[in-house]
């Protein structure tokens, strides 16, 4: 059996939950350690969570890891009772700076670049870069319910501990992003983006805005993004498709000249 051992590792991505069979809803989870290594946390079934384990990105942590066998170089098993929150989230002060300060090593030229190294060294798996052109979000519409299997996973109740109270609401969309790298060679990519935020804004705003919340959707998450933000995508490939690659997070300091835009700005509360 690998090692156990304690790491203290700053939240960066948290995506929304699906139903799992090995923990009833996960949520993929990335963190950087104190060292500038990339981790990959699971499973983290977030609402099953002690109130007091219930972090936030940009929260430190230390917890007890072992290495995954999944294959991937950056994954590992938590022990979750063994996770302790020890810090506030770090501040968007100074247009983010001190996340930039753990952010900005980690980032790589273009999502070319990644996917060239991971091809030729089987590493990493992770990654965040700078796309050059933001051309298109592509709003999808997916099966509005979840399988009657995913319905059962989501209702299962264990020994020690109960469903949370509110079903998990499925998001009947897929989310994704049709960008260019800054890479000659590059063709163009469209990449799923199942980031949290996303998943929370699409719950909110449906019931605020019934059928007008896709104007405001697109307002923050294309046209912000491409115009106001320096937008980053948080990449990381699929377990069971070790050559596909999502945007799992989002990170978005304001662009240097731009002005805020005060009227979506807000991160969606953790409703759940």
């Amino acid at each position: 059996m690998p090692p156990r051992r304690r790491v203290k590792a700053l939240i960066l991505v948290r995506t929304y939950p699906t139903p799992a069979r090995n923990g009833v809803e996960v949520s993929c989870t990335a963190a950087v350690t104190e060292d500038g290594q990339w981790l990959r946390l699971f499973p983290i079934p977030y609402r099953f969570l002690d109130v007091d384990k219930r972090f936030r990105k940009y929260q430190w942590i230390e917890v007890d890891v072992i290495k995954a066998s999944d294959g991937r170089p950056e994954s590992y098993k938590i022990d979750r009772n063994s996770m302790t929150i020890v810090s506030e989230v770090l501040p968007t002060a100074s247009n983010w700076q001190a996340r930039k300060d753990y952010v900005d090593p980690l980032k790589r030229h273009c999502m070319c670049c990644i996917k060239r190294t991971r091809d030729a060294d089987n590493f990493p798996t992770l990654g965040i870069f700078k796309p050059k052109v933001i051309e298109k979000l592509i709003i999808t519409p997916t099966e509005p319910n979840w399988t009657e299997e995913q319905l059962r996973i989501l209702r299962t109740e264990t020994l020690f501990e109960s469903a949370p109270m509110q079903e998990l609401e499925k998001v009947p969309f897929d989310f994704s992003y049709r960008f260019r790298c800054d890479d000659d060679s590059c063709r163009g990519h469209e990449m799923k983006c199942t980031d949290w935020e996303m998943g929370e804004s699409w719950r909110r705003w449906s019931r605020d805005y019934g059928n007008q919340w896709e104007e405001k959707f697109r307002q923050r998450y294309e046209h912000e993004m491409k115009e106001v933000k320096d937008t980053h995508f948080y990449v990381g490939t699929v377990h069971r498709h070790p050559h596909t690659w999502i945007i799992v997070g989002l990170f978005y300091p304001m662009k240097e000249k731009a002005k805020p835009m005060p009227l979506f700005d807000s991160v969606p509360p953790d409703e759940y």
